[in-house]
């Protein structure tokens, strides 16, 4: 009986070891090393090794300039694509407030007992793309 037991606890053992390494090869395959330089651009998403400490323009200095590597995304030179973050007004912690600018679109969707009003509003420091 103890034999047994010991047979089904290497058995088990042997199995743990056999899916972990299917998973370790699976997440290494799809793993992608991420490095930065000083000057690169990147996205973000929300120290050592994991961490980047950035340079924020003077107008986001209350926003705390660490971010874990997970978050941050290569940035590459697109001149369509510019942020005027000179008009952003952050908060002391780190948020700010949208305004609507205009109104893009209004329609009503009709359900069995009311009628909903919708609206499709344009945002302040948004592009017209993200409109919702």
């Amino acid at each position: 009986m103890v034999k047994e037991a010991r047979d089904g606890i290497e058995k088990i053992r042997k199995r743990l070891i056999t899916a972990q390494s299917r998973q370790k090869s699976y997440v290494d395959k799809r793993r992608r090393p991420l490095e930065f330089a000083v000057g690169d651009k990147v996205f973000l998403k929300l120290v050592g090794s994991v961490a980047y400490h950035l340079a924020l323009p003077p107008k986001l200095a209350k926003v705390h300039n660490v971010f874990h590597v997970s978050i941050l995304r290569k940035y590459e030179l697109d001149p369509s694509y510019v942020l005027d973050w000179t008009t952003l007004e952050v908060e002391e912690d780190g948020s700010y407030t949208l305004q609507p600018m205009r109104i893009l679109d209004r329609k009503d969707k009709v359900t069995r007992s009311s009628v909903i009003p919708l609206v499709k509003v344009y945002w302040m420091y948004h592009d017209m793309e993200e409109a919702t």
